[in-house]
């Protein structure tokens, strides 16, 4: 079948795209709707039902085609013919409508949707804004706000909200050819008109409204360009001719197109989708049932992992050592449940319902039926190889045992068990019912069906999934320590906390490196560094900062201070004197002549410390591709998605200089 077909049903033209798996808008396409809208201008037709087969209406522009030259007719092209039907036009959408698919809709005169169908503009997410009249028919058919939260989000609505924003039209049931040629058919019965969006006006909005966004877009989406670009687009739907305000959007979009932002978050949306898949192992490998979940150690990070089995509707039992561990566990998942309801989020019911998943036990007896049991207890590698014995001796044959180590041997743990061959890492992170990225961790012995299993079950509960190799600290953590390293000796050399911190932020991460040691307590790396030798620790220059601050009792915010003097009350940080002395003191005593760093050397010796350990990863057959450390970054470890990863940056940089 031709890409676009057109027929003639009684006095209704059907425009039908099929162009799988997605209707994604390419050339061909583009081309196919134009003669399509023209043919049906001279033949019986009075109205055009423009409707997709397959799973979805056109769900946005052709991933084939992102990076080639443009080719005539552009989408703005084909949505002109559309507008300018002398016919009117009504779009039927199901599945989704996003991006250039729904511009394509708000083209078209009306709109009718099935109940399942979602429709959206996603672009921000790619480091762009609509560029062909998103931005000036939303506001106009639901008003500035509205349209500035669904662009700016980046989410799609349900067919019934995009309803009640005048979105679309018409929510109908059943099939959809035949309600959306019932629909056209009521329209032709009213004599409705060919009605363009553009002719409509946009709702005035008060003058506040965009600096309100602008300001909170500032915070929310730090550094990125697109979404004050929006903004900009969005008020010149309100304040100026749609002509005027369809020549801005396109500037701003070529504008954000050509950028590397754009660039970056390009690469991340295709790193993402390669993440999941695992090289070497055949589409058709059979992954295992997995219907019951225990989790050892009920903590914070257990009752994390546990929230997001029970968010999909498979239950959970959290193993501790005693009933009141037990209850303190269910607790900590009751309160982070009961901020989601108080944010809107989840209702009660919703609440309970996920609740009632989650059971608690301390007798290993009851695992005897689970399909995958993960282990959260702290990083003690002997108790973890006792726990796997454990798990060895009560779990059935056949069930995934997981360890959600951060660092230690999987090989080590899988030894452990008479089943080396059922053991991986699932190493979450923390808050683990928040943080998308999971390192899927491949031992030595660990089954092709039990890794195809893991990268699955990652996306059913929402991660993203990446392959890790075997070694310490995996891809994430083992890139964490040249990247604290080299911030250390930029402190020795000259940079203040609040300088090197500031610099980092203001590159977009998160938080700066000193930052998040207060933050996690520097007590945790002081006794990790006890337990090496000499030549693990590495350079002292590399660790004599924090181990001087925690032997000074400072451990981070939760002694009040660290590299920072914090307040009691509000957490918030100051610098201290003290801290710029010992940091002069230590500096003097390896003999380093300190100078002054600027915020650009900062960032520069800080990301390539990080790039080049992930070229010894690579190398090292660890991570299977460089994208692969990309996602680890972005998703796992709060390096800016803007700057597509460590890996991503550093190239960029190069080509760059």
């Amino acid at each position: 079948m031709s890409i676009v077909s057109y027929e003639l049903i009684d006095n209704i033209g059907v425009i039908r795209l099929n162009y799988p798996p997605v209707n994604a808008l390419s050339h061909a396409l583009r081309v196919g709707v134009i003669e399509a809208v023209q043919q049906a201008q001279d033949d019986a037709s009075e109205i055009l039902v423009l409707m997709c087969e397959g799973r979805t209406f056109i769900a946005g522009a052709d991933i084939r085609e992102f990076g080639k030259p443009a080719q005539d007719p552009s989408l703005p092209d084909m949505l002109e013919q559309l507008e300018n039907s002398g016919k009117p036009i009504v779009a039927a959408i199901h599945g989704t409508a996003l991006g250039g698919g729904f511009e394509t809709a708000l083209a078209c005169h009306y709109r009718c949707a099935v109940k399942s169908a979602k429709v959206g503009l996603p672009e921000v997410n790619l480091g762009l804004l609509p560029g062909a009249g998103g931005t000036q028919r939303t506001p106009r058919l639901a008003g500035a706000e509205a349209a500035l939260d669904m662009i700016t989000s980046g989410s799609p609505v349900s067919a019934e909200k995009a309803l009640a924003l005048n979105l679309v039209d018409r929510v109908v049931e059943g099939d959809l050819q035949e309600a959306a040629i019932g629909y056209a058919r009521e329209l032709l019965e009213q004599n409705a008109p060919a009605r363009r969006v553009r002719d409509l006006s946009a709702e005035s909005a008060e003058p506040e409204l965009f600096d309100r966004y602008r300001k909170q877009l500032a915070k929310r989406k730090r550094g990125q360009i697109a979404p004050q670009h929006i903004v900009r687009c969005v008020e010149a739907a309100v304040t100026l001719p749609m002509d005027e305000g369809l020549a801005l959007e396109r500037k701003l979009f070529l504008e954000c197109k050509a950028s590397p932002q754009s660039a970056a978050m390009r690469h991340m949306f295709f790193a993402e989708r390669e993440a999941a898949k695992v090289e070497g192992l055949a589409k058709d490998t059979p992954t295992r049932d997995i219907n019951k979940v225990a989790i050892i150690g009920g903590g914070t990070m257990g009752g994390g992992i546990a929230m997001n089995f029970a968010n999909v509707g498979i239950p959970v039992t959290l193993v501790e050592i005693s009933d009141e561990a037990i209850e303190r566990g269910l607790g900590i998942i009751d309160k982070n449940y009961s901020i989601t309801v108080s944010k809107g989020k989840l209702n009660e019911d919703q609440k309970q319902q996920r609740m009632a998943l989650i059971q608690g036990t301390t007798n290993y007896a009851d695992l005897a039926d689970m399909d995958l049991v993960i282990e959260a207890v702290f990083e003690n590698p002997d108790l973890k190889k006792e726990i796997f014995k454990k798990l060895d001796a009560s779990c059935k044959p056949g069930a995934i045992l997981a360890s959600n180590t951060s660092y230690q041997d999987i090989d080590q743990i899988a030894a452990a068990t008479s089943r080396p061959q059922d053991v991986l890492g699932m190493h979450f992170f923390s808050p683990a019912n928040v943080m998308k990225l999971l390192e899927i961790v491949r031992g030595e012995h660990s089954a092709d069906d039990v890794i195809q299993t893991a990268m699955k079950l990652a996306k059913t509960i929402g991660k993203v999934p990446v392959l890790s190799g075997n070694c310490y600290g995996f891809i994430g953590n083992r890139m964490l320590k040249p990247y604290g390293s080299e911030a250390q000796l930029c402190l020795l050399e000259g940079a203040t906390p609040a300088q090197l911190d500031a610099a980092m932020q203001n590159f977009g991460m998160a938080m700066g490196p000193l930052a998040v040691g207060d933050l996690a307590g520097l007590d945790i790396g002081y006794k990790a560094r006890e337990a090496l030798t000499e030549e693990q620790k590495g350079d002292p220059k590399t660790f004599c900062i924090p181990d001087a601050l925690v032997e000074m009792g400072r451990l981070g915010q939760k002694s009040g201070a660290g590299y920072y003097r914090y307040d009691p009350e509000t957490r918030a940080r100051q610098p201290d004197p003290e801290v710029d002395e010992l940091i002069a003191a230590k500096a003097a005593e390896f003999g380093i002549e300190r100078r002054e760093l600027s915020d650009d050397e900062i960032v520069e010796r800080l990301t390539s410390a990080l790039a080049r350990e992930g070229e010894k990863i690579l190398e090292e057959g660890i991570a299977q591709r460089r994208s692969d450390i990309d996602v680890v970054y972005a998703f796992g470890y709060g390096f800016p998605v803007y700057r597509g990863g460590p890996m991503f940056y550093a190239q960029q940089t190069a080509a760059e200089g």
